[in-house]
């Protein structure tokens, strides 16, 4: 109970006490959060505008604003998911879940194939980790929190449900679940940095650092790689997570080909909600040459 962790103390009990409101009026109270958010601006704001804007060129400035808009607001909702995700009784959030696509997972393993997941950063993550875990449990690859708290809450609330937890620097950790026929979960669509990173396009960008740590996993001996696409549903109903069919072809010995692709899953799959996608992320921060100016200027 350091007094450095006071108000993090009082952000976790507030979040904890607005989850057990009717959920209809968390993710009204949801938007409402993520309004005021966007009217606040500060740098996140330029960052989603600016990832929007390089992403979508030929889109018209009003649906980039539209779309602005909407993303703030998911990202309020995504505010109050996490303490749903974290707390909710078990009973709870099935109800508010359809899988499917599982009999994909399930058929590979009957074949004696490991099974690899791929997933991209939606905002409602927190509590899928925990809606998908309750029908498949998984292995999950994630960063660990900066502050030691919110890792002690970030760590039991997205491990509740699966299997365990693995830090990012746990390769060879994540290749032996992959080895003991656990379903690993790993996500690749964010900016890790120039190390093991190749220059591929996203979405309209060109040349974006994306990681190659996808194929270390993805090349393991009679692996299969899989998609799963979150969905939070427009009606307020709940939450679908979609399974895909093993991709086709995948891994080849190519990197660049192999990153790409996967770069292409991901941007097909932020096309069905593009509003749900973190956009806040610097995602176009490390250039192909140290010396290219910032696309963020």
């Amino acid at each position: 109970m350091l007094p450095k962790y006071w108000l993090t103390w009082i952000g976790v009990f507030i979040m904890y006490s607005i989850s057990w409101l009717p959920y209809k009026f968390q993710i009204i109270l949801g938007r409402m959060v993520g309004r005021l958010l966007m009217k606040i601006g500060g740098s996140r704001k330029k960052v989603a505008q600016r990832n929007i804007a390089l992403c979508f060129p030929d889109m018209p400035i009003h649906e980039q604003e539209t779309l602005l808009k909407k993303n703030f607001e998911s990202t309020g909702i995504a505010l109050f998911e996490t303490g749903m995700g974290w707390w909710w009784p078990n009973w709870r959030i099935k109800r508010k879940f359809k899988v499917t696509g599982l009999e994909h997972l399930e058929q590979a393993k009957k074949d004696g194939h490991n099974t690899f997941i791929v997933a991209m950063h939606y905002l409602c993550a927190e509590i899928i980790a925990t809606g998908f875990g309750q029908t498949h449990p998984l292995v999950i690859f994630y960063r660990p929190h900066n502050n030691p708290l919110m890792e002690y809450f970030q760590f039991r609330g997205r491990g509740r449900a699966n299997k365990y937890m693995l830090g990012k620097k746990d390769v060879k950790g994540l290749i032996g679940a992959i080895r003991d026929g656990e379903s690993c979960l790993y996500l690749p669509d964010q900016d890790y940095g120039r190390s093991r990173s190749v220059f591929v396009p996203f979405f309209a960008v060109k040349e974006v650092a994306s990681t190659t740590g996808t194929l270390i996993f993805a090349r393991q001996k009679n692996t299969k790689t899989f998609m799963l696409i979150p969905q939070r549903l427009d009606d307020g109903s709940g939450y679908t997570v979609e399974i895909t069919p093993a991709l086709e072809g995948f891994p080849t010995k190519n990197d660049l080909d192999d990153v790409t692709r996967i770069n292409q899953e991901v941007e097909k799959a932020v096309l069905r909600k593009p509003e749900q996608y973190m956009w806040l992320h610097r995602r176009f921060k490390t250039r192909p040459n140290e010396t290219d100016a910032s696309l963020y200027n």
